[in-house]
């Protein structure tokens, strides 16, 4: 039934900014097309303080920032600029390449505040890792939902429980996340090869197995699991058809070839990416 457990490792993002990393882990680098699982915070700010990720490539794969609470803004190299707000959905392919940066917004940057969220990255398949790069934004009001005793399952991307997504996915996933305020309990989709939660908070089990916060837990493909949660908990779950290949990670782009990588650590040595409108830095390669 759970036949892994994962714990987060602590990763810096640069300035002191620092995220959980939970995949690739030593133990696992995906599951379904997942290929990148961060917990962003809980963090707080004093005025002053700010997020500032600086324009940087991505290549083969698409993110998705979901936010709890505070906002970040989103600017990239086909000129779209979005607030990011919790809830919200925004939904990054990079295809054969993309830049983007990740800021607090101007307006909050004078305020104490909070910033806590999750950002995943999602490994495209062969077929489509050189797409045409696409942004899209989903308010939260467009996400279906299912009402459960004492909590609300929203789904952020894919499908399962007899819901669909309003964002274009490029392999079969589901990607959901469960707020609870009381005991609830629900049953993991049946019919994705790879399936596991994330535990953001709360006192969650799975088949009657307690998984602790700020853990995943991966789950036998084809064995029904139920999710419960003793009281209030936030839950992601996630997962998908098992990837198409290997896949090569290095810095921020994702590919099934090692020359695919390298061909785009020589565009963003040489500055041959696109440009985000109205950004004037950059995050230089990192030395290997």
């Amino acid at each position: 039934m759970m036949i892994q457990t994962l714990q987060a490792h602590t990763k810096d993002l640069g300035d002191g900014f620092q995220v959980r990393r939970l995949l690739p882990a030593a133990a696992r680098r995906t599951i379904g097309p997942f290929i990148f699982f961060d917990h962003i915070g809980p963090v707080r700010f004093n005025p002053g303080q700010a997020v500032d990720v600086r324009p940087h490539p991505h290549i083969g794969l698409a993110t998705v920032t979901y936010l709890f609470e505070g906002a970040l803004m989103h600017r990239d190299s086909l000129g779209f600029v979005q607030r990011i707000a919790p809830g919200d959905v925004n939904f990054m392919t990079a295809g054969h390449g993309i830049v983007h940066s990740e800021r607090s917004p101007d307006d909050e940057r004078r305020t104490r505040r909070g910033l806590h969220g999750i950002q995943v990255w999602i490994a495209l398949p062969q077929a489509y890792e050189q797409t045409e790069p696409a942004f899209t934004h989903h308010p939260k009001a467009s996400l279906p939902r299912l009402s459960l005793p004492a909590a609300e399952l929203r789904l952020i991307a894919g499908s399962g429980w007899g819901l669909n997504a309003p964002v274009r996915t490029f392999s079969p996933m589901f990607y959901a996340v469960i707020e609870a305020t009381g005991a609830t309990q629900f049953e993991m989709p049946a019919n994705h090869a790879e399936r596991a939660v994330y535990v953001v908070d709360g006192e969650v089990s799975a088949s009657g197995r307690s998984v602790a916060p700020r853990t995943v837990a991966v789950f036998t493909p084809g064995v029904p699991v139920t999710i419960h949660s003793a009281g209030a908990a936030r839950i992601m779950a996630f997962g998908g058809a098992v990837l198409d290949g290997e896949r090569h990670i290095s810095w921020n782009f994702v590919a099934s070839s090692r020359e695919r990588i390298d061909e785009a650590c020589t565009r963003w040595r040489e500055q041959c990416f696109p440009a985000v409108p109205g950004e004037t830095e950059f995050i230089p390669l990192p030395e290997r």
